[in-house]
């Protein structure tokens, strides 16, 4: 396995938006190919047609894009190792359908869904497997003839895989260690259906893994039970010595801890579990994503990396790069990973703060133009740079914040507690005299506005700046008040005076 380039795969199918629980999935695989210098392959499932959903499948390939996470071959990508839709893959399938057949490791199995119904109804705990195949219409049972003749005279069937009772089957899994399960416990799984021509999951994704050169199986919790009969698989194939090595990863828990992260949860607490906004075509509905909800792609990469794995330290801020060389499979929790959306919005507040204030523009010019406000693009980056260290989570929080750098105050609560704690006879006097300094003042810098004001009230014994905040902002908020001057310039920044000192007369 060392002497391998280290090969790995997300492989969704396109059934509808993809849950935030897979796109960890896919920045594990990432991690992990990176690191290792390997390669990166998206694949798509899509052998159940009925489930398949229009547009899923690019949702998938945008939101990706959107992250950060990038692929080195598959659809959209190109490769040698095509088709990468397993639904052009069928001619593929059905060479190793035959194979498995002609060696008996798999059998044919005519039964209709109203004969399992009813062998279910008969038989508690039914399974199809070596203690009841004996009992129903399969290859197994029936003639050659009979079989052929079923065949030629169109009958559904599947293919079943024959598993052999009481042996132990060992997974040699990074996380978990050796797991072993007995396969008495396994059903005869179906590998193939005749309906559609189509594999199976489980058939398809290991013919694909082998064909594709797969190295390591990195996926979620919930094919854990399955990967007995994948390693099986392999062994009925011949291809134990290249079968890739499994790491099955916790499941994302709901915030709460109590059950596996679902739509409702995010619905009912406010926060995505899409990477993008989804529009169900189905349905019409309308499900929030992280990028329109305003997160950081790096925020959201860097809060899902340390949902189930850390890198040993204190630290929590990491770049991808860092994610990279920090990250090790084999420590990662056994345990599933509350999905703590609070501490999401903190990763999303962090990455504002590192962010420099010109990449922020666009968002906040976004957010402005909603409220009918036009701005310079060097106006919004002196706002962003004065306001994004106050408790933001996201840029859409600083309109109610910033307001009042756009829009002058045109009325004033006098029962509201700072002005009401700030404003008196004498601050409307103070103001009054500080509107006739200010007139005089040519330069209207943060220095000299400092200089002038700080000189005045020093040698005066005023208190200005809270007062000054009233008049100019009209509520108890906003930046230090010689940087909001010296952005709204003289004239605004007089014409505010004198339109306050009137109407709090």
């Amino acid at each position: 396995m060392s002497e391998r380039k280290v090969r790995v795969r997300f492989a969704p199918s396109p059934t509808g938006a993809l849950h935030i629980g897979g796109v960890r999935t896919a920045l594990y695989n990432y991690l992990f190919a990176r690191q290792h210098g390997g390669e990166l392959i998206f694949r798509i499932e899509d052998t159940d047609s009925t489930r398949f959903v229009p547009g899923a499948e690019e949702y998938i390939i945008e939101s990706f894009k959107w992250l950060g996470i990038h692929f080195d071959e598959g659809v959209s990508f190109g490769g040698n190792h095509g088709p990468y839709r397993q639904s052009e893959r069928r001619d593929i399938y059905k060479k190793y359908v035959n194979q498995l057949l002609e060696e008996g490791k798999a059998y044919i199995a005519f039964d209709t869904p109203e004969e399992l119904d009813a062998k279910r109804n008969e038989i508690a705990n039914f399974q199809y497997d070596a203690s009841t195949r004996g009992m129903m219409r399969n290859s197994l049972t029936l003639s050659k003839e009979e079989v052929e003749q079923m065949i030629a005279d169109g009958k559904q069937y599947v293919v079943r895989f024959k598993i052999e009772p009481n042996e132990d089957v060992h997974v040699n899994d990074m996380i978990r260690g050796d797991v072993v399960i007995n396969s008495t416990i396994l059903d005869d799984k179906v590998l193939y259906k005749s309906a559609d021509e189509l594999p199976t999951y489980h058939l398809a994704n290991i013919v694909d893994d082998h064909l594709m050169e797969v190295t390591h199986v990195i996926r979620g919790e919930e094919w854990l039970p399955s990967a007995p009969l994948h390693v099986l698989l392999y062994r009925a194939f011949g291809w134990a010595d290249t079968m890739p090595a499994f790491a099955h990863l916790p499941l994302l828990l709901k915030p709460d801890g109590k059950g596996k992260l679902s739509k409702r949860d995010g619905d009912r607490l406010g926060f995505p579990v899409f990477p993008l906004e989804w529009h169900d075509p189905k349905t019409g509905e309308v499900s929030s994503g992280y990028r329109e909800s305003g997160y950081l792609p790096e925020a959201v990469i860097n809060f899902l990396a340390l949902l189930g794995w850390n890198p040993g330290n204190d630290q929590e801020i990491m770049t991808m790069d860092e994610m990279i060389r920090l990250f090790d499979i084999t420590k990662c929790s056994k345990a599933g990973a509350k999905f703590d959306y609070v501490k999401g919005m903190w990763f999303n507040r962090e990455y504002i703060l590192m962010k420099d204030n010109k990449e922020l523009v666009p968002a906040f010019a976004k957010i402005l133009q909603e409220n009918g406000i036009q701005a310079t693009e060097e106006q919004m980056e002196a706002v962003i740079g004065m306001m994004k260290m106050k408790k933001i989570n996201f840029i859409k929080d600083l309109w109610p914040l910033c307001d009042f750098f756009f829009t002058a105050p045109t009325q004033f609560d006098k029962t509201d507690k700072f002005i009401k704690k700030n404003w008196n006879e004498q601050a409307a006097a103070d103001m009054a005299e500080l509107l006739q300094i200010l007139e005089g003042q040519d330069d209207f810098s943060v220095e000299a506005l400092k200089q002038t004001i700080d000189t005045w009230a020093e040698t005066n014994g005023k208190k200005p700046w809270n007062p000054w905040r009233v008049v100019l902002v009209g509520a108890g908020k906003g930046p230090d008040m010689y940087e909001l001057a010296a952005f709204l310039g003289k004239e605004e920044t007089l014409k505010r005076m004198k339109t306050a000192l009137e109407l709090l007369k």
